[in-house]
């Protein structure tokens, strides 16, 4: 469903059909292709759609005796592409016309994100169940079993970003011409809240002056209904997720930081490049891009900093706004500062929780602060559950002796375990890791519902982009790679803490066992991550990559126009204050800072409301931090 309120192609077509197919035409239209279905009569139902939600219809009447289709097929335009190719695909209604494979070849989402277009040949019976689908749909022949099909017509289904599609060049949908962008019709997300969905064709590489290779970038906008008649007067907040490598918040029901943002501003939510509905980055995905590990890497590199804020231009650019403000958690006030340094003209205010990146220090020393800061968080926690200690250094000893797999067949090993600290970073973190520790044994010996608790805890290997650019976030210009820092430091670590060893038998008895935090380890593409193996040559190219371009820009940065307040956590186990107070004073009397330590790294979600309150307050000079 487009913004445009002009219709494209036909208004109206009327299809008759067989008797007692129009339910389920009506459901896969609804389920699979997201259209408004209306039902007119026990045999009849209406497809809405076109620009506009409703400017084009197709009735489907049942009568006794259908015309026999003679080739006829229904191309139709759909803006969320991949979510509908992955809804067909998973009840296996796609299939690929052999007389057309020159044009189309879809058969997963990769092949249908290149060809921007895949076929069905039949709609399903609702009754069918989806073995029974399969057969039919991997049959080449056009003769359907009538049994199975309740009515046959091929459909070739295409993006709106498709290179015939009549909507690329449609001036109601907003676009700048430039980067082709499709917007959704408002609909409801939650009581007292609207949503309009956005997707951006923006270039993989934006580099590469040709642009050959796009990829596609979602945002949802979301606002209060009783001010979507104004929305165009409404100034845009921007916010940009901690990470890297993962989807902006799907807000259901309304509270916190989202609940005040929207008493000012509209919220853009965007889904930065590869992840949530914005072309994401998969483990099968990067295998149909290339199965050589030098292409994948060329492909992966494109995901940092200065991407997502090129891409974050194109999207305002396409909602033909001026000046937005931008609200950035974690990573995502390291966009902020690329966004500070390559488009300051482009942001009124700029929020950071807890965001002000290391800019000009050395990956190695980012990693040895973090590290002190680990120690420090592992004494405070034993402080508090000096019975965790024999606890812990139970579970390893137990783990060192015998193969313990999580449920999806991964090796748990003391190192993966020891990973479990990166909750100590929350403000809820250490009640939830000693619960957790709590209840880790049953009768037999570590509980399944440990394991899962676990596994659910650790999300590198759901999360591709933030296990293998984890370090590259900090690579700012040339000559240097991070070569596993995290890694490397790890064993710098031990020496000024054994505590971080592996092994307790190394250690006296009473003594704990150190617990790890967000860093990534080249280990971690092995049995305690197995599905990290299908990168694991790829991670080690971009591990050791010297050329990486340049995220920051001091010169620019100095004494920043842009009004900037941020939340800078007095002990931050991510993103350590000294070096963020260090590019505060760069950003000079514009950024306001408030460090506290009331807050952990998790502030913003715990606290989202006054938070943000006291942000645009100290933004708007209506309010004095000291710090």
């Amino acid at each position: 469903t487009l913004s445009s309120s002009n219709p494209i192609g036909i208004v109206e077509l009327s299809v008759e059909v067989p008797i007692g197919s129009a339910v389920d035409i009506a459901r896969m239209y609804k389920e699979m292709f997201g259209f408004d279905v209306s039902l007119e009569a026990d045999s009849e139902v209406k497809i809405w759609g076109g620009p506009g939600g409703r400017s084009q219809s197709v009735r489907f009447v049942e009568v006794e005796k259908p015309p026999p289709t003679t080739g006829e097929h229904f191309a139709i335009y759909v803006s969320r592409f991949e979510e509908t190719f992955s809804k067909c695909l998973d009840n296996n209604l796609v299939w690929v016309n052999p007389r057309f494979v020159h044009l189309d070849n879809s058969t997963d989402l990769p092949s249908a994100r290149e060809y921007k277009q895949f076929r069905i040949r039949h709609v399903p019976k609702t009754d069918m169940d989806v073995e029974a689908r399969q057969v039919i749909t991997s049959d080449t022949e056009m003769d359907i079993p009538k049994s199975t099909a309740a009515f046959a017509l091929e459909h070739e289904v295409r993006s709106v970003f498709h290179k015939s599609s009549p909507l690329k060049g449609d001036t109601n949908t907003k676009s700048s011409g430039l980067h082709p962008h499709i917007e959704s019709s408002p609909y409801t997300l939650t009581e007292g809240v609207t949503a309009i969905d956005h997707e951006v064709e923006v270039p993989l590489d934006w580099k590469e002056e040709s642009h050959a290779k796009t990829i596609n970038v979602f945002a949802r906008e979301i606002m209060l209904t009783q001010k979507l008649q104004d929305r165009s007067n409404l100034p845009i907040l921007l916010f940009l997720q901690g990470g890297p490598g993962f989807a902006s918040p799907r807000p259901t029901p309304v509270i916190g930081w989202v609940q005040r943002a929207l008493e000012d501003y509209r919220v853009l939510l965007l889904d930065q490049r590869g992840t949530g509905l914005s072309t994401p980055v998969t483990f099968s995905g990067l295998g149909k891009i290339s199965p050589v590990p030098e292409k994948q890497a060329k492909y992966l590199e494109n995901f940092r900093q200065d991407s997502i804020v090129r891409d974050c231009e194109a999207l305002r650019e396409a909602l033909g706004t001026g000046k937005i403000s931008l609200l950035g958690q974690s990573f995502g006030g390291f966009c902020i500062l690329t966004y500070l340094s390559t488009a300051p003209d482009s942001i009124d205010k700029a929020f950071f929780t807890v965001g002000l990146a290391p800019v000009g220090v050395e990956v190695d020393d980012v990693y040895r602060a973090t590290y002190k800061r680990l120690q420090k968080r592992n004494r405070m926690y034993y402080n508090r559950y000096p019975m965790d200690v024999a606890r812990m250094r139970d579970i390893v000893k137990h783990l060192q002796e015998n193969k313990v797999l999580l449920p999806s067949g991964a090796l748990l090993t003391p190192r993966r375990f020891q990973q479990l600290g990166m909750m100590l970073g929350s403000a809820s973190g250490m009640e939830s890791l000693h619960w957790l520790i709590e209840g880790a044994w049953d009768g037999s010996g570590l509980s399944y519902s440990f394991l899962k608790a676990v596994e659910n805890a650790q999300s590198f290997d759901s999360n591709p982009i933030y296990w293998i650019l984890h370090e590259a976030i900090y690579m700012d210009g040339e000559g240097k790679a991070s070569e596993w820092s995290a890694h490397r430091i790890h064993e710098e670590a031990k020496q000024f803490e054994p505590l971080f060893a592996t092994d307790p038998s190394q250690t006296p008895e009473d003594t704990p066992v150190y617990l790890t935090g967000e860093m990534v380890y080249p280990w971690m593409a092995g049995p305690d991550y197995p599905t990290l193996n299908n990168i694991k040559e790829t991670a080690e190219i971009l591990a050791y990559k010297k050329d990486w371009g340049n995220i920051y820009d001091i010169e620019t940065l100095k004494d920043t126009k842009v009004k900037c307040a941020a939340l800078i956590s007095y002990e931050d186990m991510y993103v350590e204050k000294e070096f963020s107070e260090k590019i505060a004073d760069v950003l000079g009397d514009n950024c306001k800072i408030w460090v506290t330590n009331e807050y952990q790294h998790s502030g913003l979600r715990d606290d989202g409301y006054n938070v943000l309150s006291t942000l645009f307050a100290m933004a708007r000079d209506h309010k004095q931090i000291p710090s």
